[in-house]
């Protein structure tokens, strides 16, 4: 059964990647606050279903003592969606999904935790990787990301900030990652951390909601969203199936899912026809090896 709850994994993360990217308008500044409204949405309409037909005793105090958590996933997911007008699907997806080796760097340093080899390649590979595609992306030619002089989205597509927001992804999540292993060990059970999580995932779509609506004087409707509410969809179901492949077979279910990020580069390149340099395939290739290393060891 873990293989298949993994393969479903798989392809409801790639397909929330895709969904992402896809729905993203470059001229939209607020595109990432939508993305969020949505994203919120979905998931507080999971948590409760799942309070309502499982009978879960849960206390909302558990939103206040998981928030430190959350609110670094949420952050870090945030910065995700915001970088997802700057950059491509194909170079940003690998980025984000490297924060394991930001929590393995954070455990060895903090915790006095030791390395296995293979361990300590992982981490390398995905370090080097990442700086390797930042310099890439910088000297990428202008006319590779540039079709015409009259493409009006042109300033949302150069820039050295396009590398920024997958890399502040990729620390925060590291960093959530790390703090919810403790949170997990000492506090609180998964469902109960997973439910909290989503909460506060709905607090704050409904707070990005107001700020659009009553701040910004900004039109927002589901139906227009189509995309994204895809999207929300993918990455709701894809959580929720991740934590019984983990629960039953995680040394052989996380290196298998943390391999997503290859069908998010595959997808993007069948269906939003996004072309990479050799180089930068190469360097992707190579994280993605880091990922799937650090995964074996989760």
């Amino acid at each position: 059964m873990w293989f298949s709850l993994s393969l479903l994994t798989i392809i409801a993360w790639a397909g929330s990647d895709l969904f992402s990217k896809k729905g993203t308008r470059p001229d939209d500044r607020y595109s990432h606050l939508r993305l969020v409204i949505v994203v919120g949405t979905v998931m507080g309409i999971h948590a409760l279903l799942y309070l309502l037909f499982t009978g879960m005793e849960y206390s909302p105090f558990s939103i206040i003592r998981y928030f430190p958590v959350s609110a670094m996933y949420i952050l870090s997911m945030t910065l995700g969606y915001a970088g997802l007008r700057y950059i491509e699907l194909s170079v940003s997806s690998p980025i984000c999904n490297s924060s394991g080796a930001v929590t393995a760097i954070l455990c060895f340093l903090i915790l006095g935790q030791t390395m296995e080899v293979l361990q300590l390649v992982g981490v390398t590979l995905i370090c080097l990787g990442i700086f390797l595609l930042s310099v890439l992306e910088k000297r990428k030619d202008y006319s590779t990301r540039i079709k015409t002089e009259d493409d009006p989205y042109r300033k949302y597509r150069v820039g050295a900030i396009a590398i920024v927001f997958p890399l502040l992804y990729c620390i925060i999540d590291g960093m959530g990652s790390f703090l919810d292993a403790w949170y997990l060990e000492n506090l609180m059970s998964e469902a109960e951390a997973n439910i909290s999580y989503e909460l506060t995932f709905a607090i704050c779509a409904l707070i990005s909601y107001l700020y659009l609506k009553v701040v910004k004087k900004q039109e927002f409707s589901y139906l227009r969203e189509k995309d994204f509410c895809a999207s929300a969809l993918c990455e709701t179901a894809g959580q929720f199936t991740y934590i019984y492949a983990m629960s039953d077979n995680a040394i052989v279910a996380a290196p298998l899912i943390a391999s997503y990020s290859i069908f998010s580069v595959l997808m993007s390149r069948i269906f939003l026809k996004e072309k990479l340099t050799t180089s930068q395939y190469f360097v992707i290739a190579m994280v993605m090896a880091g990922i799937v290393v650090l995964g074996i060891f989760d």
